[in-house]
């Protein structure tokens, strides 16, 4: 049988973590494309462009946007996210499965565009907790901070439009609850292509019974 590529995104507030959680288990699943997504902000400690985000400068994301080459953007406290268009398509015409790691407000757009995608919400034990994380990870400006905790209510009550909520109170906890989804997700029918499968498996038969 052959599967047909599916479309994972993992997404939730900012500081809960999702992208500490989505490395864990590309590390666990290794057959799964991640899409790297374009950002306006600038690259934070380590990070490399081509690998962690594309860094563009505004007037290029804007050309991405006037052309139609974005899945999904938005603009996440000043600066901008997007999705390219193109390497998702592409890779999930192929069969090959793709995992996106992105804000509430993007995941939203996708999942109006594709809802056959499996949305996992990535959830903070408590919003102390969440500021806490914010703090502790030393990127933020306070008043950064601040507004992300202000937004936090809207992403959190978002929560019952995703198909799977994670609480990330353990981090390996919550690893193995995402890496099981994504094998549920593999078994499931619907992700099959079977009646391709049924016409291929009637001609060979045919084939095969007129050349006796």
């Amino acid at each position: 049988m052959t599967k047909k590529g599916i479309l994972f995104i993992i997404s939730g507030p900012s500081g809960v973590g999702k992208g500490t959680i989505k490395d864990a288990v590309l590390a666990k699943i290794t057959d799964i494309k991640l899409s790297i997504s374009a950002t306006t902000r600038s690259p934070r400690n380590g990070e490399t462009s081509g690998k962690d985000y594309f860094f563009v400068n505004k007037d290029v994301f804007q050309q991405l946007i006037n052309n139609d080459e974005l899945l999904e953007w938005a603009n996440v406290y000043d600066n901008m996210y997007g999705t390219p268009r193109q390497f998702v398509e592409e890779n999930l015409t192929r069969g090959q499965d793709v995992m996106l790691e992105i804000d509430i407000q993007g995941a939203l757009q996708i999942k109006s565009k594709k809802p056959d995608g499996v949305f996992i919400f990535i959830s903070p034990p408590s919003i102390e907790e969440l500021s806490s994380r914010l703090a502790t990870r030393a990127t933020d400006t306070p008043e950064s901070i601040k507004l992300r905790l202000a937004a936090c209510k809207w992403e959190m009550e978002q929560v019952k439009r995703y198909d799977y909520v994670v609480l990330n109170h353990e981090l390996q906890t919550a690893v193995d609850k995402v890496c099981a989804i994504i094998t549920a997700e593999r078994c499931k029918v619907k992700n099959f292509n079977l009646e391709r499968d049924m016409i291929d498996s009637s001609f060979n038969s045919g084939f095969n019974g007129s050349s006796k």
